[in-house]
């Protein structure tokens, strides 16, 4: 059997090993200490935002990106129904109702115009969203001018999920910075990783301040352990912050690889009648997280399951694009607004290996299997 090609595995030099054994010799091992401190501030800078809190998860992220806006049970957070589940878990977490935004078919990202319809619905019945989730997908930004014109319109306030899309950006305007917070994911097969992590970052200061405040299970500035209200276990370690400093500094390195990557995937099968891919829409520059294909069966002969069947078959890992969160059984009960665009691209999305380690060999080793996948018509 050949060896095993990872749908996105971590990319890791003598850099990152440096960094780790540098910050343990320093004895920083908690939650505290120079690494974290400087993490954020090269994060903060990256992402064109004034502040950022380093947090043990993406996921965590999310969660106190709504506690800090005063969000709970009785109100709505709309978003992206083509998302991974922490988008929607942490508006469960502070017992909110998730109502889900179909996806705009270019970018497959949340639309706009469906958006800013609903909200005037929503208006005229007095039911306002008390926020907005919008979600980078697979490491592009959605439309911030659109979505944000229709939240300002009606004052909803918009948390950007850029946890797919550090990097990226919208008319020269990094990830992260769109909205009052923005969220990253340091997961291992993000583009850069920490193992776990993640982070928020914001232009308001005191946000992020209480954000950090809150991830320290907000204990009080005194000697002894003082605790007005409810906090949480969500710091990044000082080790993992000194391994996301190192990441971070290659992070133009490994976005110029995996778009590299896309275009060889391009160039290889969109000859292929019926096979298509993800646009890059005008103003927008993906950091090409994951390379993800669309087949029209009609066309090809295969669906997406047959050709992920095949790959696993030569010990390639693919996968099914997100199943839309209004399709997932947890969130049957919530509110979609349409979802035929995304449940279309669940049903014919495949998401191919993607890794900044994936050499040009196991590239062409991906693309001959797929090809290969028996009865798909090449013509």
């Amino acid at each position: 059997m050949s060896e095993r090609i990872h749908l996105s595995p971590p990319d890791m030099s003598t850099r990152e090993r440096k960094a780790l054994l540098a910050a343990f010799d320093s004895n920083w091992i908690a939650p505290v200490g120079p690494e974290v401190d400087a993490f954020e501030r090269e994060l903060a800078t990256r992402a064109g935002v004034s502040a950022a809190a380093a947090l043990s998860s993406g996921t965590a992220a999310l969660h106190l990106a709504l506690v800090l806006l005063d969000i709970g049970p009785g109100d709505e957070v709309w978003t992206a129904t083509m998302t991974f589940a922490a988008t929607a878990n942490a508006i469960r977490y502070v017992g909110a109702m998730p109502v889900f935004i179909d996806s705009e078919p270019e970018s497959w990202n949340l639309d706009p115009v469906l958006l800013r319809q609903a909200l005037r619905e929503a208006s005229k019945r007095g039911s306002l969203p008390k926020a907005l989730i919008a979600v980078d997908l697979y490491g592009q930004c959605a439309d911030y001018d659109a979505i944000l014109s229709a939240c300002d319109e009606h004052g909803v306030v918009v948390i950007e999920d850029a946890a797919e899309a550090l990097g990226a950006t919208y008319r020269e305007r990094p990830a992260g910075s769109f909205g009052a917070i923005g969220v990253f994911s340091f997961n291992g097969n993000k583009i850069i990783t920490t193992s776990g992590g993640g982070a928020l970052v914001s232009n308001d200061d005191t946000l992020v301040e209480r954000a950090r405040h809150l991830a320290s299970q907000a204990r009080q500035p005194v000697a002894h352990y003082e605790h007005e209200e409810v906090g949480y276990n969500y710091r990044l370690s000082n080790l993992l912050a000194a391994l996301g400093r190192a990441q971070l500094q290659r992070l133009d390195a490994l976005i110029e690889k995996r778009r590299e990557i896309n275009q060889a995937y391009r160039q290889a099968l969109e000859a292929v009648d019926g096979i298509s891919f993800i646009s890059e829409a005008p103003g927008r520059r993906s950091n090409s997280w994951l390379t993800c294909v669309l087949l029209d069966e009609a066309h090809v002969g295969v669906g997406p399951e047959q050709v992920r069947e095949h790959l696993e078959a030569q010990n390639i890992e693919a996968r099914p694009v997100w199943k839309p969160m209004h399709l997932q059984p947890v969130y049957r009960d919530c509110p979609v607004v349409h979802g035929a665009v995304a449940e279309d691209l669940f049903r014919r999305g495949l998401c191919l290996p993607s890794g900044s380690t994936l050499s040009k060999g196991a590239q062409q080793r991906v693309i001959d299997a797929f090809l290969g996948t028996p009865r798909l018509r090449r013509g």
